[in-house]
C-alpha cells in the first residue's frame, strides 16, 4: 500500500506541472561580478510584473553565469540577486520578442552592521544530467565539525556511530575528493577533515562512465575550497567544546598572473566518550540455557596534525601545473573498561569477570600530487592528466588486563596485540573533453591504480606469541580503466550515453602460506541518462548504471584486536564484489518558492556483503563478512525546498523503499528515513536546525531500532565580514541511540550504543585580506 501512495504522490507531481505553459518568448541573458569580470553561478534571476508587483517565475544561472526564461510578453522588472552582492534590477523592461537582455554586472554590498538587511540565500540544490550538487557552505550546523557533520546534513545520506557512510541507506558507497580518491578518506580520515573547508558535496546515485564504477550506492563528491583571489590573504580558524574539542587552523594563500603559492596548517584535540550494553541469551535445543550480559565505557581521543602546500604554475591562459604534498599525522588512544556478567537461565550471577584495555594507535599519512591541464579555444575543450602517491602508516597496539572476580578472584590475565599496517597506493588518470558544437561532446580517459597493503600481526597471552593468529597478510590490488561517453539533445531531450571497462586483479598472500587467494576479472559498466526539459520549472530524468563494489581491506584482512575476546571481529580474504544494476526515475521542478526533487529507484545486487555472528567453541561471537546471495530493493524519494521568505529557507527530505534478500538469509523488510533543517538568515546573523529521523529496519541476523537527533546552529560576522563566530550544538536531546538484537542460531543479542551527552562547540574565524566569499587553497 506505502508503494502506491508514493507513486501515485511521484505522478500526481507529473500531473500537475507537466502541463505546457501557453505560448511564450525567450529571454536570456548573463550575470557577472563587476570587479573581477567573472560569470556568477547559482545567481538568482526573478521575474515581477511591473503592473501589480507578482513574481511570475524565478531561475538560477548555470556555471557560465548564463540564465534562460521563457514567459508572456509583457512589461516586467528582471532582477538579479547573489548572496554578498548588491542586487540589479532592469525597470519595467518590455517584452514582445524573443530577447538577449544586457548583462547584470554585480557589485560587492557595503557592509552596514547598524542595519538588518536581509541577503539571498545560495541555493542548497542543483540538478544536472548525471549528479546531483548539494551547497553547504552556509550550513551553520556544520561549522566546527568536521566532514562526517557535513554528510549527515546532506539528503539522502546518513553516518552511523562507527563511522559508516550510507546512501539511500546503501553502505556500498565510493567517497571521492575533488572528483578522485584521496588519502584523507582513509584510517577515519574524514573525521580530520575540517568541515569549513569543505565548499559543497556531490550526490552521484547513478554516476556516469567518466567516473569509476567503484560503489553499488553511488559516489559522494566531497569538493574542497580553493582560493581563486589574486595577491595575499590568509584566514586563521579557532574552535573550542565540550566534551574537550580544541582545533586551531591556519590557511595562507598568495597569487598573481604566474603562480599560486598556497598553504594550510591545522592542528585538533577531540574527546569521544561512549557506552555500550548487551545482553546475550544462549540457547540449547530451543531452551535459553544462560545469559551473558556486557558493558563497555570507552573514553577515546584524536590528536591530528596535517599540513598542506604547493603552488600553481600558470605557462599561460591555457597550460597549468599543479605540484602539492599534504601529510597528516594522528595519534588515537583509548581507555576503555569492560565487565561481564555470566548469568544462569534464572538470571542468577554464576561469574563475572572485568577487563580494562589500554590502546594506542599512531597513524601517518601522505600524499603527492601533481596536475596538469591544458584548455582550447574552443570553450569546452580539455585536456588533463593527474599523478597521485600515497603512502600511509599505521601501528595499532592492544594491551589487556582481564580477571575474574566472582565466584573466586583468579590471576589476571595479560593479552597484547600489535598490527603494523602500511599502504603504497599509485594512481595515474587522463581525461579529455572535445565539444563538437554547443549540444554534442565527447568524453574519453584512462586510468590505472596499483596498490599494496602490508598487516603485520603479532598476539600475546601472558607473554607466550599466540601462532594461530601471528602473521604478515600481503594484500595487492591492480585496476586499469578506460571510459568512453558522448553527449547530445534533440530538442528537450538530453542524453549522455557511456561505456567504462575496468580489468582488476586482486589478491592475498601471507608469510605463513595460510592465505593464497588471486582473483583476476574484466567488467563492462554501461551507463545512460536522459533528460527531459518539458517547461521552464518542471524535467523528468531517467537513468542507469552497473556499478560494483570491491571489499575493504578491513573486510579482507583476517587478523584484527582481541580486546574484547567475547566478540571477535575476523576478516573474509575470500570475499567476491558485489555487483548492482541501478535504475532511476526522478524530477526536478523549480516552482516559484519551491525547488521539489521527487525520485523512483530500483537496485538489484548480487554477492551482496553482509555481517554474519557464529559462536565458536569458546561460547565466543565470531564476527565475519560474507557474500550472503542477492537483493532487490526499490524505493521512493522527495527532498523540497521552500523559501516564503528571503530570510527564511525550509529544507526536507524523505526516503522510504523496500528490500527483499534471498540466499544464505532470507529477508523482506522496509526503510523509512526522514530530515528537515530551518535557515534563518540576516545580514550578520545566522540560524539554523536540523531534526534527523532513521527508522528500524532489518538485514541479514540484524534488527535495528529507529533513532532521531536534533542539532542547531548560530552565527554571527563581525569586524565588516573579517570574522565571523559561529556556535553548534549536536544531539542536543543526547537521544541519538543505537539499539537493536542479532539471531543467531543458538543466541539472540540485545545491542545499545550511544555517544555520551550532546556536544557544543564555537569556531572563531578571522580573514587577513580575504573577504568572507573567498576560499581556502585546500588539499585535492
Amino acid at each position: 500500500m506505502k508503494k502506491i501512495v508514493f507513486i501515485a504522490i511521484f505522478l500526481s507531481f507529473t500531473t500537475i506541472y507537466s502541463q505546457e505553459i501557453q505560448k511564450s518568448i525567450t529571454v536570456s541573458g548573463k550575470v557577472i561580478e563587476k570587479k573581477t569580470a567573472t560569470a556568477i553561478e547559482f545567481a538568482t534571476i526573478t521575474l515581477i510584473n511591473s503592473s501589480d508587483g507578482k513574481v511570475i517565475v524565478e531561475t538560477i544561472t548555470d556555471g557560465k553565469g548564463t540564465y534562460s526564461l521563457k514567459i508572456t510578453p509583457g512589461k516586467y522588472n528582471i532582477k538579479a540577486e547573489f548572496i554578498g552582492l548588491e542586487s540589479s534590477t532592469l525597470e519595467n523592461f518590455d517584452l514582445q520578442n524573443n530577447q538577449v537582455l544586457p548583462p547584470f554586472l554585480l557589485e560587492e554590498m557595503p557592509t552596514q552592521l547598524e542595519t538588518i538587511e536581509i541577503q539571498t540565500e545560495k541555493t542548497t540544490i542543483e540538478h544536472k544530467l548525471d549528479k546531483k550538487v548539494f551547497n553547504v557552505g552556509s550550513d551553520l550546523v556544520s561549522k566546527g565539525g568536521n566532514a562526517i557533520d557535513i554528510l549527515n546534513n546532506v539528503p539522502s545520506v546518513s553516518v552511523n556511530y562507527n563511522g559508516a557512510v550510507s546512501l539511500r541507506g546503501n553502505t556500498g558507497v565510493r567517497i571521492l575528493i575533488n572528483g578522485k580518491p584521496s588519502v584523507l578518506t582513509a584510517n577515519n580520515g574524514l573525521e580530520q577533515i575540517p568541515a569549513e573547508n569543505i565548499e559543497k558535496v556531490e550526490v552521484i546515485t547513478n554516476p556516469s562512465s567518466k567516473y569509476d564504477s567503484e560503489g553499488t550506492a553511488g559516489i559522494i563528491n566531497i569538493i574542497l575550497k580553493k582560493n581563486k583571489s589574486k595577491g595575499f590573504g590568509s584566514s586563521v580558524q579557532v574552535t573550542a567544546g565540550i566534551p574537550d574539542n580544541y582545533a586551531l587552523g591556519y590557511n595562507v594563500n598568495y597569487k598573481n598572473k604566474k603562480i599560486n603559492i598556497f598553504s594550510d596548517l591545522r592542528y585538533r584535540y577531540i574527546n569521544f566518550l561512549g557506552k555500550e550494553s548487551s545482553s546475550r541469551a544462549i540457547y540449547d535445543d530451543n531452551t535459553i540455557d544462560s545469559y551473558l550480559n556486557g558493558t563497555v565505557d570507552r573514553d577515546r581521543t584524536n590528536r591530528t596534525f596535517t599540513t598542506y602546500f604547493g603552488g600553481d604554475y600558470y605557462f599561460n591562459d591555457k597550460n597549468m601545473i599543479t605540484l602539492s604534498y599534504f601529510y597528516r599525522n594522528n595519534t588515537s588512544r583509548s581507555k576503555v573498561d569492560y565487565a561481564f556478567n555470566y548469568l544462569d537461565e534464572n538470571r542468577n550471577p554464576e561469574r563475572i569477570a572485568n577487563a580494562k584495555e589500554a590502546y594506542k594507535e599512531p597513524q601517518t599519512a601522505n600524499q603527492i600530487e601533481l596536475n596538469y591541464i591544458k584548455t582550447f579555444a574552443k570553450e569546452g575543450q580539455k585536456f588533463t592528466i593527474n599523478l597521485q602517491y600515497d603512502f600511509w602508516n599505521d601501528d595499532e597496539n592492544e594491551s589487556i588486563v582481564e580477571q575474574e572476580i566472582f565466584p573466586v578472584s583468579l590471576p589476571f590475565r595479560a593479552l597484547k596485540s600489535r598490527n603494523i599496517e602500511s599502504s603504497k597506493d599509485f594512481l595515474f588518470q587522463s581525461d579529455y573533453s572535445l565539444p563538437f558544437n554547443e549540444k554534442s561532446k565527447i568524453e574519453f580517459g584512462i586510468k590505472g591504480e596499483i596498490r599494496r597493503i602490508n598487516s603485520d600481526y603479532q598476539a600475546y597471552d601472558n607473554n607466550v606469541a599466540i601462532d594461530s593468529l601471528n602473521n604478515l597478510l600481503h594484500y595487492d590490488e591492480r585496476i586499469i580503466g578506460a571510459y568512453v561517453q558522448y553527449g547530445s539533445s534533440i530538442k528537450k531531450l538530453n542524453y549522455l550515453l557511456g561505456l567504462r571497462i575496468e580489468d582488476s586483479n586482486t589478491g592475498s598472500n601471507d608469510k605463513i602460506n595460510q592465505f593464497n587467494i588471486d582473483k583476476k576479472y574484466t567488467d563492462f559498466f554501461p551507463t545512460a541518462h536522459f533528460t527531459y526539459e518539458i517547461n521552464d520549472v518542471f524535467n523528468l530524468q531517467l537513468s542507469y548504471s552497473r556499478r560494483i563494489s570491491r571489499p575493504a581491506f578491513w573486510q579482507l584482512n583476517p587478523f584484527g584486536g582481541i580486546a574484547d575476546r567475547r566478540n571477535i571481529r575476523i576478516g573474509n580474504p575470500d570475499l567476491d564484489p558485489v555487483y548492482t544494476n541501478s535504475y532511476e526515475l526522478g524530477t526536478l521542478i523549480k516552482w516559484r518558492k519551491f525547488i521539489i526533487n521527487p525520485s523512483l529507484y530500483h537496485q538489484f545486487s548480487r554477492n551482496i556483503f553482509e555481517d554474519i555472528r557464529i559462536t565458536n567453541p569458546d561460547g565466543f561471537l565470531v564476527e565475519q563478512a560474507i557474500n550472503s546471495g542477492t537483493e532487490s530493493r526499490i524505493g521512493a524519494e522527495i527532498s523540497i525546498s521552500y523559501s516564503p521568505l528571503k530570510w527564511l529557507t525550509l529544507n526536507g527530505e524523505m526516503n522510504y523503499y523496500t528490500f527483499e534478500q534471498k540466499g544464505i538469509f532470507n529477508v523482506s523488510d522496509k526503510n523509512f528515513t526522514s530530515k528537515q533543517s530551518t535557515r534563518i538568515k540576516f545580514s550578520t546573523w545566522n540560524f539554523q536546525t536540523n531534526l534527523n529521523y532513521l527508522g528500524a529496519t532489518s538485514s541479514g541476523q540484524y534488527n535495528s531500532k529507529s533513532q532521531y537527533w536534533f542539532d542547531l546552529g548560530m552565527g554571527k560576522d563581525i569586524w565588516n565580514e573579517r570574522a565571523t563566530i559561529t556556535l553548534k550544538a549536536d544531539n542536543i536531546f543526547d537521544s541519538r541511540i543505537s539499539k537493536g538484537l542479532v539471531r543467531g542460531n543458538d543466541y539472540t543479542l540485545d545491542y545499545n550504543f550511544r555517544s555520551v551527552g550532546p556536544r557544543v562547540y564555537a569556531t572563531f574565524t578571522y580573514r587577513l585580506n580575504r573577504k568572507k566569499s573567498d576560499r581556502d587553497r585546500l588539499p585535492e
